[in-house]
């Protein structure tokens, strides 16, 4: 008599008949987006699977280029609703990044939702987001504690809305700030006093800044954006106070104390820095040149373009103390002379690239010794604003 099988060895195995934790894990081996799409295709349980494995979300309308006058524009105006966010967080429900930059009309009660589904959330991106006020940062607080990335470019907040965050998110490391006219150093002092861990923060065209709110910051921060404030010189102490700066941008800088209260930069605590953009402090004096290029000898890129009070003595101690300087730029330096640029050309043995253009006390003669005696500079015309490597948000 021949044996029978049983039944259970004619069955067929589904790859269906997996656990959820095997369908996670073969989804997350899928490389390109087509792949993934078409997982979710399959049936519910596979969507659902593709839903709690999304990590970002970012709107197809999200940009990191901010336009604004095209935003001016009502049909330009990013349509995102309440009630869209609500159906998306409620079905990708573990999300780490969320970008609703450029929705403009987005309300205060849309960020709601987040005190249920924003646990995970390690970065928010709210850039001209104009309807977002205090109310909406607090719950933003309130709903997302591990939050460590916010940017909250050309939103409605103030000093309220900052300490809320401050209080409830408190590894907080990157925090954009710029055109933010509402917030002043009481609001930056909640920051870095309740955030140890901030590593970024700009702040640049916010008016109402002069800086003091970043003393005592904590020896995290390193990045700091501060074009076109209004900083004083116990401000700027204030950015470098914690000891860890290595990125500073404070170009286009209104100062006071006769050109000389960027000094402080080099006194001690900018020990680490790497990257100072000053263009535009068109009045910064011989004696903060001095002082920063004695005090931070690490420095690789500085930018002195339209910085008409440095003079010979300045040029001088760059050539003679930067040991470390890659790149320079002086374009449309009203002072800067051959004597100036002699001082470079002995000086200064790590520069690379030399930004210079519009030097009109600069003879061509000047600029031919320099070019032979210095054949490992490249000479570039081109004047830029930004410099150094783009870091955080």
């Amino acid at each position: 008599m021949q044996p029978t099988c049983s039944s259970s060895t004619n069955a067929l195995t589904s790859i269906m008949d997996l656990p959820d934790d095997c369908l996670v894990f073969i989804f997350q081996c899928l490389d390109s987006s087509s792949d993934r799409e078409s997982f979710g295709l399959t049936c519910h349980r596979c969507l659902r699977i593709q839903n709690l494995s999304r990590r970002s979300l970012h709107f197809q309308c999200s940009f990191r280029e901010l336009d604004i006058s095209s935003l001016s524009h009502s049909n330009n105006h990013v349509n995102i609703s309440t009630y869209h966010l609500h159906r998306l967080l409620t079905r990708f429900q573990h999300l780490h990044s969320l970008s609703l930059s450029g929705c403009t009309e987005l309300p205060d009660s849309s960020l709601d939702h987040l005190v249920n589904y924003g646990s995970k959330l390690h970065t928010l991106i709210l850039e001209c987001c104009f309807r977002i006020t205090n109310h909406g940062l607090s719950v933003v607080a309130t709903g997302c504690p591990s939050l460590q990335v916010i940017s909250l470019y050309r939103c409605q907040i103030s000093d309220f809305g900052l300490e809320s965050l401050a209080n409830s998110c408190s590894i907080l490391k990157d925090v954009n700030l710029s055109y933010c006219y509402f917030i002043t150093d009481h609001g930056l002092r909640a920051l870095s006093q309740g955030c140890r861990q901030l590593q970024a923060v700009k702040i640049s065209h916010c008016k109402g800044v002069t800086g003091i709110g970043f003393k005592g910051c904590s020896s995290t921060l390193a990045y700091v954006e501060a074009e076109s404030c209004k900083l004083e010189p116990e401000g700027i102490s204030g950015i470098v106070s914690g000891g860890g700066i290595e990125y500073l941008n404070i170009s286009g800088l209104i100062l006071f104390n006769g050109g000389n209260g960027l000094a402080t930069i080099g006194r001690g605590f900018a020990f680490s820095l790497k990257i100072l953009n000053l263009r535009l402090c068109r009045t910064v004096g011989d004696e903060s040149i001095v002082a920063i290029a004695e005090g931070c000898p690490l420095l690789e890129e500085w930018n002195l373009a339209l910085c008409h009070g440095v003079r010979i003595v300045g040029w001088s101690s760059i050539g003679m103390n930067c040991h470390k300087l890659e790149k320079l730029h002086v374009n449309r330096c009203r002072s800067l002379c051959d004597g100036g640029l002699l001082a470079l050309q002995n000086g200064c043995k790590q520069l690379s690239v030399l930004y210079m253009n519009g030097c009109s006390r600069i003879t061509s003669t000047a600029i031919e010794l320099f070019k032979r005696y210095r054949s490992d500079v490249t000479i570039k015309e081109e004047e830029k604003m930004c410099i150094g490597a783009y870091v955080g948000i």
